[in-house]
């Protein structure tokens, strides 16, 4: 078991460092804490996504669908596809949870 306070404590203090910290790790499931500052610069995944947004606001863009996004909302991509948050609040903070083979399931 692990928790918010916990996991954020484990996150990279740096502006510079890609704010992220796994929490689990178990066959092909991973999940993680993804808080970035400013902008968020990760590419697509190989594997299919889940976020469950904890805390703040902003858009969401996945491909060509942009939607607005706040703490409580559940986000899924699909492996490969192009996706990043934008416009979000100073305290966005995400559980992100990874799954399946690569390619992601059909």
């Amino acid at each position: 078991m692990f928790g918010l306070e916990d996991t954020l404590g484990k996150l990279p203090d740096s502006p510079d460092v890609f704010r992220f910290h796994y929490g689990l790790r178990h066959g092909s499931r991973k999940v993680g804490l993804y808080a970035p500052r400013g902008i968020d610069s990760q590419s697509p995944h190989k594997q299919d996504e889940l976020y469950i947004v904890i805390r703040g606001t902003g858009e969401f863009l996945k491909s060509e669908e942009r939607r607005s996004f706040k703490a409580g909302d559940v986000l899924f991509v699909e492996a490969g596809i192009e996706h990043r948050f934008e416009h979000f609040s100073a305290d966005f903070a995400t559980w992100v949870i990874f799954w399946g083979p690569d390619g992601g399931e059909h």
